[in-house]
């Protein structure tokens, strides 16, 4: 069997970790950061956050013109720390959450697909990174 390629990404939010797993978790507030480009927005999101538990997003670009739903299941959860889950076509995803002096570090590592570059794929997923540090950075 050969090895999927992974790629990281990071980004530091300078926030709480409370704040940064809560906005990461609740989907109240995927809907408001989860999208690469703001042409595409999430339409849904569902999360049963508990080992064995399943996720959905449903990302569309706004025109209507695509759409597709991102599931998996959580495979390990340490709150405040670390989500460990499998999508759905079987690519392993392992995100962390470092609490530092600085604010909170993300680093995701997860297992490329075939379908698009290596270098898309990491565009994309720093994309939505970046909108989750906005986000999670906003005075509400």
């Amino acid at each position: 069997m050969k090895t999927k390629e992974k790629i990281i990404i990071k980004i530091l939010i300078n926030s709480s970790i409370e704040r940064v797993w809560e906005f990461w978790t609740k989907p109240e507030h995927i809907i408001k950061w989860n999208y690469a480009s703001e042409d595409w927005h999430t339409t849904k999101a569902e999360n049963d956050l508990r080992v064995g538990g399943k996720f959905l997003t449903r990302m569309e670009a706004k025109d209507g013109s695509f759409g597709f739903d991102l599931e998996g299941i959580y495979d390990e959860i340490k709150d405040n720390e670390k989500l460990d889950y499998t999508l759905l076509d079987d690519r392993k995803v392992l995100i962390y959450f470092l609490q530092s002096k600085d604010g909170v570090e993300i680093i995701q590592n997860f297992e490329a697909e075939k379908e698009n570059s290596i270098e898309l794929q990491k565009q994309g997923w720093q994309a939505i990174l970046n909108n989750f540090k906005a986000y999670a950075e906003k005075k509400f």
